[in-house]
């Protein structure tokens, strides 16, 4: 993701007719947001009297925010590079035999490493969500639908990121190795999915309680 741009450039490429940034994109995106609100929900609680005993475990989550943010706005480039890859493949000669052959294996190749990206947006959702629930759990508490935000945000991000899996699977001409990707992708798109929906309600619970 290019962050010499502004938003405003970035959703005026979103929604031209251009196939990047897409959907791969955003799903990464979100990501990012999610990251960057366990990050806010951090900076309210460190500093808070209220908080002075979680104060060195806020900062160490802290950190980790910060780096998986990071992750997830490689991936978010990384996308528009996969997606790229893919349109090349398709441009390459098909006049003979060894061509087709050629630009085949090339589409089936750059095909299989556009999944491989949305793959790594699941998993690093799935990683996102443990220290969301830590700072909703014991940060800031007036942040706490911050927090919920941030997992739905996460929800959002996988969700979109194991569509584009299953997009790139069913386009490989090998049929069983795309079954066993991405079945191993939804396996951890539905921890994502079930661990967001729990703790999203547990947080409403709280917020409705008090």
């Amino acid at each position: 993701m290019n962050l010499t741009k502004s938003l405003k450039n970035y959703f005026e490429e979103l929604s031209s007719n251009s196939p990047t940034p897409g959907g791969g994109n955003v799903a990464a995106l979100c990501g990012v947001l999610a990251s960057s609100l366990g990050e806010m929900v951090c900076n309210l609680t460190i500093g808070k009297k209220k908080y002075q005993s979680f104060e060195p475990e806020a900062k160490e989550l802290l950190t980790k925010f910060e780096a998986i943010k990071k992750e997830f706005l490689l991936l978010a480039e990384r996308d528009n590079e996969a997606f790229d890859r893919v349109m090349d493949a398709f441009k390459l000669p098909k006049e003979t035999d060894a061509g087709k052959a050629f630009r085949q294996s090339a589409i089936e190749h750059a095909t299989f490493e556009a999944a491989l990206v949305p793959e790594e947006v699941i998993i690093k959702c799935n990683d996102l969500i443990p220290l969301l629930d830590i700072i909703a759990v014991k940060g800031n508490q007036n942040s706490v639908s911050d927090a919920g935000v941030a997992m739905s945000l996460a929800s959002a991000a996988a969700e979109g990121a194991f569509l584009n899996v299953v997009i790139n699977c069913s386009s490989l001409s090998d049929k069983k190795a795309a079954q066993e990707f991405m079945k191993k992708s939804e396996t951890i798109y539905h921890q994502v999915k079930d661990k967001t929906a729990g703790l999203i309600s547990q947080i409403i619970k709280r917020m409705t309680s008090k």
